[in-house]
């Protein structure tokens, strides 16, 4: 019986370990798609401006 209750302890230990380990997975996950998320939004920002610098309608030089 007291062996068993070992086993368990060991066992429970081992998930909390993994459970830390993934718990600090996820947070640097996180914090790599809020990075992601603020470049993506200064790149639309940026292609926004480069648009509405543009003028609409006019003809290619070519023409």
């Amino acid at each position: 019986m007291e062996e068993r209750l070992i086993d368990l302890e060991i066992r429970i230990t081992r998930q909390e370990d993994m459970i830390d380990e993934l718990n600090k997975t996820v947070y640097q996950q996180q914090l790599k798609i809020d990075r992601f998320e603020t470049v993506l939004k200064e790149m639309a920002r940026r292609i926004m401006e480069l648009e509405s610098d543009k003028p609409l309608n006019e003809k290619p030089p070519h023409y």
